[in-house]
């Protein structure tokens, strides 16, 4: 799935939290936020996708999920983060190359031909990962292991990369060819930018195959690697991109130009991206996969980047210029996302209150992001009660009545919709605020239900708001009005 991730190490925040962020840009996907808990998690699981049966441990705890509201292709949980204060999304679909993906095939379902045949099962892939990892896990390095083994194990029909994150850590893995894997640690203090395309631009195998403290990998990669004449890489150091990534004329529009546009936002001065003798443009390969910030990160930061349409520069698609870049690369903030989420966690609170999930629904160009508490049996029924109807008593819908009627009203409606996602943010980081501190304490868990409850009452009221002033002024410049005194 077409999507855009972030990570931010601890230092690199301003709180020294971890947060791990991601656009989910499926086709419009309709989205919920619920809460999973272990009598609801399944002991044997089948996608539906690749027809692949697994039996699962019978110890799961807790966890966040937002799932499909259709469940016809699986439940696609997307992210969330357990009772363990540990966070996953995944995925974030990434590119490969002829050499790898011929060496290591995809596995993919091969439906039996006839009635004396049977089935071949497929891999595993983003309908199923969040459920068959995020239950199990204790730490972010616990999520990349056992991932990391069910891949060597199952395999999988896509290329895909993942991110953990825990009060402490964030890690990243991404999957070569069918079965094969590599996973860092993000140092503290860098940021990652990851669009669709293989990230990874440095790695030490030594320390994959030792100590194995900030990098790992399935357990044949050098072999793999050399049986393969797989390592282009001709001054001595493993580039991990040259050897499993893409270099492709597609990358040049729908991929690299996002990084271009994180790594300027995150790193305005200590590099040049425009212009001559530019360090990076926007069709640079070589635009790294981390980098540490010019200032500390905040969840706002983090909102702005994943929303944004090439804003300040010439590829703007709502630039009113007669620009021939207009519109020419893929926004990061694009039409059909599903969901986004913040996975954020606080090592300066209690365990309880650790975790904050930033919900987003549609296109994050007009949404709003809303702060919850992940630790709790059952979210409100505004993010969690969504049909597949339009409806506008829940923040899904809303938000993709927003987005729709903004876009095609977009010099008239970007004050309106500025005003409501600071509103939100604003708004939400207060009630958090508030609430850490009454449960420090008291140390009372139905706070954090009282919070959630108050935040998305909050939500509910600025959201219909907006949406109102949206259509009144879509409905004020519709083609079909008339006046008198237009003559």
């Amino acid at each position: 799935m077409a999507c855009t991730t972030i990570l931010v190490g601890k230092k690199a925040s301003y709180n020294n939290s971890t947060m791990i962020a991601r656009n989910d840009d499926g086709y419009f996907d309709i989205k919920k936020l619920v809460v999973v808990n272990p009598k609801d998690q399944p002991r044997k699981y089948k996608s539906k996708i690749s027809h692949l049966e697994i039996d699962l441990p019978d110890n799961p705890v807790s966890y966040t999920s937002t799932p499909s509201v259709d469940d016809k292709n699986g439940i696609w949980a997307a992210n969330g983060i357990n009772a363990y204060n540990v966070g996953m999304t995944a995925t974030e679909t990434i590119t490969s190359n002829p050499r790898v993906l011929g060496a290591d095939p995809l596995v993919k379902y091969i439906k039996a031909a006839n009635k004396k045949e049977k089935d071949i099962p497929g891999g595993i892939g983003e309908e199923d990962l969040v459920v068959l990892v995020l239950p199990y896990i204790k730490t972010a390095k616990d999520g990349v292991l056992r991932l990391g083994s069910l891949l060597e194990k199952y395999g999988t029909y896509e290329s895909n990369g993942i991110a953990f994150n825990d009060e402490n850590e964030c890690w990243w893995l991404e999957s070569i060819g069918g079965h094969h894997w590599i996973a860092r640690k993000v140092l503290d203090d860098e940021v990652v930018i990851m669009p669709n395309q293989f990230g990874l631009d440095r790695f030490d195998l030594d320390d994959a195959f030792g100590k194995k403290e900030s990098n790992l990998c399935s357990a044949d990669l050098k072999e793999f690697i050399k049986n393969n004449h797989l390592d282009c890489n001709n001054d001595g150091v493993f580039n991990p991109r040259n050897v499993f990534g893409s270099h492709s004329d597609s990358d040049h529009v729908y991929n690299t130009p996002r990084a271009w546009y994180m790594g300027r936002f995150f790193n305005p001065t200590k590099y040049k991206w425009e212009g001559e003798n530019a360090d990076f443009n926007p069709e640079s390969d070589n635009i790294p996969w981390a980098l540490v910030p010019e200032r500390k990160v905040t969840e706002e930061d983090i909102k702005y980047i994943l929303s944004s349409y090439y804003q300040g520069t010439s590829y703007n698609p709502y630039t009113k210029a007669d620009n021939p870049k207009k519109g020419i690369y893929r926004p990061i903030g694009i039409s059909r996302t599903g969901v986004m989420a913040i996975l954020e966690i606080r090592d300066y609170v209690p365990n309880e209150i650790k975790a904050l999930e930033w919900i987003s629904f549609g296109s994050n160009a007009f949404n709003s992001s809303l702060p919850l508490y992940a630790n709790v049996s059952k979210m409100p029924n505004y993010v969690s009660d969504v049909k597949l109807d339009c409806d506008s008593n829940n923040f899904y819908w809303s938000n993709r009545l927003i987005g729709a009627l903004a876009d095609s009203n977009y010099g008239t409606s970007i004050q309106l919709i500025e005003r409501y996602q600071a509103a939100i943010m604003n708004e939400g980081m207060k009630i958090i605020n508030e609430y850490d501190k009454k449960f420090i304490d008291t140390k009372n868990l139905d706070l954090l239900n009282e919070a959630n409850n108050k935040l998305c009452e909050m939500a509910k009221r600025v959201t219909t708001e907006t949406l109102n002033k949206v259509l009144l002024n879509a409905s004020a410049h519709m083609k079909n009005g008339y006046s008198r005194s237009d003559n």
